[in-house]
Parts: C-alpha cells; sequence; structure tokens
C-alpha cells in the first residue's frame, strides 16, 4: 500500500524574506513572500509558519492564499524583528492541477541579514531564501 502512493516533489516554489519600505512609517521591514517560479498556477495555498528555539516558541500563524499565478509572487506576513531571532519555519501546502504539494521552508535564527541577500527569482529584489 504505502509503496503506491506517489509524493509530488516541490519545484520552482520558494520561500523568502524580503526588505522592503514601508512608507507608512518610512522604515525598512522584513516581510515573507512566497515565488512561484513555475509555468503554471498554484492554488489554495495553505501556510502555517511559526518561529521557534530552545526555550522561546511562537504561536502558529495560519494563512490562506487564493491563487499564485504562473511566475508570481505573493506577501506571505510581517516579520517582526523580535522573531528573526528564532528559526522560523513555513509548511507550505498547496494544489496545482490535480496534485497537493507540500514542503516545510525554514529560514534558521539570524539569516535574515542584508548580507544573505541574494537575487530573487520573479522578484528581481533581493532577499533572504528559506531552506
Amino acid at each position: 500500500m504505502r509503496k503506491d502512493i506517489v509524493i509530488p516533489e516541490v519545484k520552482d516554489v520558494y520561500v523568502a524574506a524580503v526588505l522592503d519600505y514601508n512608507e507608512d512609517f518610512n522604515t525598512d521591514d522584513w516581510n515573507a513572500y512566497i515565488i512561484n517560479d513555475g509555468p503554471e498556477a498554484i492554488e489554495t495555498v495553505l501556510i502555517v509558519a511559526q518561529g521557534y528555539d530552545d526555550k522561546d516558541m511562537t504561536a502558529p500563524m495560519r494563512h490562506t492564499i487564493k491563487l499564485v499565478p504562473a511566475k508570481g509572487y505573493a506577501r506571505i506576513e510581517f516579520l517582526e524583528d523580535s522573531v528573526l531571532r528564532l528559526n522560523n519555519f513555513f509548511s507550505i501546502t498547496y494544489f496545482q492541477g490535480t496534485k497537493m504539494y507540500e514542503k516545510r521552508f525554514e529560514l534558521p535564527a539570524n539569516s535574515v541579514l542584508k548580507d544573505n541577500a541574494v537575487m530573487l527569482p520573479v522578484m528581481n529584489k533581493n532577499g533572504v531564501l528559506a531552506k
């Protein structure tokens, strides 16, 4: 039975922390984004985000995004400075066509820094990719 279950591999979908300018507060803020670099849209994207370390854990935050178009992206949430010292993970589940995909992305503690930023696909901005 178990050998008959096919779990599709997630390809061309990423989670990244991006430094955006907030015009309301005149500050640079880190925000988490989901990026779809694939040729097909992804639908019914369910996201559970949580931060943790040896002694602290944040409450899980749940998000739903109806559609992320092909070669598109969507903002997940604001990353407050105090949670950047924690390991932050994003459990992503979505549908592409008739298949359901799932992957856990993690931003290690203290890794969200300008020095760790790389050029992100689709967004054409610098950001820190989750692994």
